[in-house]
C-alpha cells in the first residue's frame, strides 16, 4: 500500500486537562481535539448531542420570507409544488415535505425530474413539464435550484414563483426567487447549521412553519410531530456526505435512533432486502439503504423511491423494496462495465508525472453512474477526476475531487468550454460538447498543477496517535464509540501501533478467500485482525507497525476487540537494516 501515514500531533498536557475536565480517557481527549474540540463545553456537546441544541430555524438565510410565502400559499388555498432532486438527499426532503405540510393543511404535490429526458437539477425542460403538469404558481425547489437563474426568470414570466430550498455553491448574485434558503449564503446567522444538507434544511423549514403556528396560537400546530421525520434526516445527511458535525451531528444521532425503530413499511421493506440483521449505522445507510434507494434515480426517476419512503401499504413496500433492489443490481452491472473501461482506458494513457486530473468520456457510458465510477477512480489514483456519459449531442459528467484542488472553482475557470456546471469544492456536475473535451482536460490539469503539490497525489492517511497495543482494551475502544456516529468531518478513530509481529500463520477468508484474518502481538498482547480486500498483497512480515481502526467484534453475546488493518510497514528498526 501506498499510503503517507500522518499521525495526529496533539499536546499530552493539553489532553490530559480536556480528559480531567470531562471525565473520559487522554486517548479520548486525544481524539477530540483532533477534531478542533477544545474546550469542554463544545466537546461535551459534541460527545452528547441533543436536539435542543438546534439552532432557531429562522437563522437561516431567507427563512422568513419561504415561511411567508408558504403562509400565504395555505392561506389562499394555493397549489404548491414540491421540486425534488432524485438523489437520496432530495427524495428524503421531498417525502419530508410531503409528510409534514399535508396534514397541515396545505396543498401539495411533487415532481422528480427524469435524469435522462430532464437532466440535473431545475432545468428548463423539467420546470416546462412541471407547469404543464400541475400547472402551480408556487414552486419549492429542493435540493437544487441556487444557480438556476434562466429557469426561474422563466417561471416568474410565465407567473410562477420559486422557492429554493438548497445547499449547493450559489452564485453571485443568488437566482430572483421568493426565498433562497441556502447556508452558503453569507449572511447565515449560525455556524452549527452551515453544513446542513437539504434534508436537514427540509427539518429546519418544517421546524419554522410550526414554530410559526404555535406563536400565532393555531390550533394545527401540534398536528405533526417533526420528531417522526428525524429517520428521513439521516438518510438523507449519510447519503449526500454531508459532515457529520454541527447540527448534523445532532440530526443523524437522533435520526439513526429513529431509523432502527421505523414504523415505515418502506423503509422495514427495505431492511429485510437489503439484508440488515444488525443495528443501522452510517455504514449500513451509505452502503446499503442508500444505494437502493439512489439506482431508481440513477437509471430513470426516483418515484419509485419516493413511494417506498411514503406509503403505509406492507405489501405495496415489499414491491417497491424488491423493484429497487432489481435496478440497484442492474446499476451495479453497468457501472461494473465502465468502471473497467475506465481503468483500462486510465492504465494505458495516464502519465503519473504530468496528469494531475483525470478526464475521461465516452457517449455510450450511461449518465446515471458516471458520478460513482468518477469516485471509484478517484479512490484508486487518488487525482481529481470527472467521468462522462453520453447526453444526446452532449457530454454529461460528474467529477470527485481531493483535498487541495477545489473542483467547483477550477470549473468556473473552464466555463467557457462548458454547456453548464455546478457543484462543491469536492463534487461537481458538468455538461459539455463532445469537442472540447481534450481542451478542458487540458486547462484544468494545468490549474490543478498551479495549486497541487506531488505529494498531494499521494493519499494520506491520517492517524490520531500513535498508541501500545496494549493501550486498545476492550474498556478503551468502547469508550472511542463515543466518537460515533462517523463520516466526513469527524472519521472513524484509527491508530498506529508500532513494533509488531505476526502471532501465528494468517489465514484467508471470505467466499473467495479475497480477505486475511491475522493474529498480532507486541510479545505480551496479542489481538485478532482483519485485512478486508487483501487480495494476495504482501503480508507484513519480521517486525512492523499497523495503521488500524480498532472495533469491537459483537458475537454470540460476547464483544472482543479487533483490529481494522488499513496499511502496514517494516518498523523503523526494520526499515533502517
Amino acid at each position: 500500500m501506498k499510503n503517507r501515514w500522518l499521525v495526529s500531533s496533539c499536546r499530552t498536557n493539553e489532553a490530559a486537562r480536556l480528559a480531567a475536565d470531562l471525565g473520559c480517557s487522554l486517548l479520548l481527549a486525544k481524539c477530540l481535539i483532533n477534531r478542533n474540540l477544545r474546550e469542554p463545553q463544545t466537546a461535551a456537546a459534541f460527545l452528547n448531542p441533543k436536539l435542543k441544541e438546534l439552532a432557531d430555524p429562522f437563522d437561516l438565510p431567507d427563512m422568513d420570507r419561504a415561511v411567508e410565502r408558504l403562509w400565504q400559499a395555505r392561506q389562499r388555498g394555493e397549489l404548491i409544488v414540491v421540486f425534488g432532486d432524485y438523489d437520496v438527499d432530495g427524495v428524503t426532503s421531498t417525502a419530508l415535505l410531503l409528510e409534514v405540510l399535508r396534514p397541515l393543511g396545505w396543498q401539495v404535490e411533487a415532481y422528480l425530474p427524469n435524469r435522462l429526458a430532464e437532466g440535473y437539477g431545475l432545468t428548463r425542460e423539467a420546470a416546462e413539464n412541471c407547469h404543464g403538469q400541475y400547472g402551480a404558481r408556487l414552486i419549492l425547489a429542493v435540493d437544487c435550484g441556487s444557480g438556476a437563474h434562466d429557469t426561474i426568470a422563466w417561471l416568474h414570466k410565465n407567473g410562477v414563483e420559486v422557492i429554493v430550498l438548497d445547499h449547493h455553491q450559489i452564485t453571485t448574485p443568488p437566482p430572483h426567487a421568493a426565498a433562497v434558503v441556502n447556508p452558503q449564503l453569507r449572511q447565515s446567522k449560525s455556524a452549527k447549521n452551515n453544513e446542513l444538507c437539504s434534508a436537514g434544511l427540509s427539518f429546519k423549514l418544517a421546524h419554522a412553519l410550526l414554530k410559526r403556528a404555535r406563536e400565532l396560537r393555531e390550533p394545527w400546530a401540534r398536528i405533526v410531530d417533526l420528531r417522526t421525520t428525524l429517520d428521513l434526516v439521516a438518510l438523507g445527511t449519510i447519503a449526500d456526505l454531508a459532515p457529520v458535525l454541527g447540527e448534523n451531528r445532532i440530526l443523524v444521532t437522533t435520526g439513526l435512533e429513529k431509523l432502527n425503530r421505523t414504523n415505515r413499511p418502506g423503509l422495514r421493506a427495505l431492511r429485510k432486502v437489503a439484508q440488515i440483521s444488525g443495528t443501522i449505522g452510517p455504514y449500513e445507510v451509505g452502503f446499503q439503504i442508500g444505494p437502493r434507494l439512489n439506482a431508481v434515480g440513477r437509471l430513470e426517476t426516483a418515484t419509485d423511491a419516493l413511494e417506498l419512503l411514503m406509503t403505509s401499504d406492507p405489501e405495496q413496500a415489499h414491491l417497491l423494496a424488491q423493484a429497487l433492489d432489481k435496478r440497484n443490481r442492474e446499476r451495479q452491472q453497468i457501472e461494473r462495465l465502465i468502471l473497467a473501461d475506465v481503468i483500462k482506458t486510465v492504465n494505458s494513457s495516464l502519465d503519473f508525472d504530468a496528469d494531475y486530473v483525470i478526464v475521461q468520456g465516452n457517449p455510450e457510458w450511461h449518465v446515471g453512474v458516471v458520478g460513482i465510477v468518477a469516485s471509484r477512480i478517484q479512490q484508486q489514483f487518488h487525482r481529481p477526476t470527472i467521468i462522462f456519459g453520453g447526453d444526446g449531442p452532449l457530454l454529461r459528467g460528474s467529477g470527485r475531487s481531493i483535498d487541495g484542488f477545489d473542483l467547483a472553482h477550477a470549473l468556473r475557470n473552464c466555463s467557457d468550454l462548458l454547456v453548464r456546471h455546478g457543484g462543491h469544492a469536492m463534487a461537481a456536475g458538468v455538461t459539455i460538447q463532445p469537442e472540447n473535451l481534450p481542451r478542458l482536460r487540458k486547462r484544468l490539469n494545468e490549474l490543478a498543477r498551479a495549486c497541487l503539490q506531488p505529494e498531494q497525489l499521494v493519499p494520506v492517511l491520517t492517524l490520531e496517535a500513535e498508541v501500545p497495543l496494549s493501550a486498545l482494551t476492550l474498556d478503551q475502544v468502547l469508550e472511542l464509540e463515543r466518537l460515533h456516529p462517523c463520516g466526513p468531518g469527524n472519521p472513524i478513530a484509527q491508530f498506529a501501533v508500532c513494533g509488531l509481529r505476526l502471532k501465528r500463520e494468517p489465514q484467508p477468508i471470505g467466499r473467495d478467500q479475497q480477505h486475511l484474518k491475522l493474529w498480532v502481538t507486541d510479545g505480551t498482547n496479542s489481538v485478532e485482525t482483519v485485512w478486508w480486500s487483501w487480495a494476495g498483497q504482501p503480508m507484513p512480515s519480521g517486525t512492523f507497525d499497523l495503521a488500524c481502526v480498532p472495533m469491537i467484534n459483537r458475537y454470540n453475546g460476547r464483544c472482543s476487540v479487533q483490529l481494522k488493518l488499513l496499511d502496514w510497514r517494516p518498523s523503523e528498526a526494520q526499515r533502517a537494516n
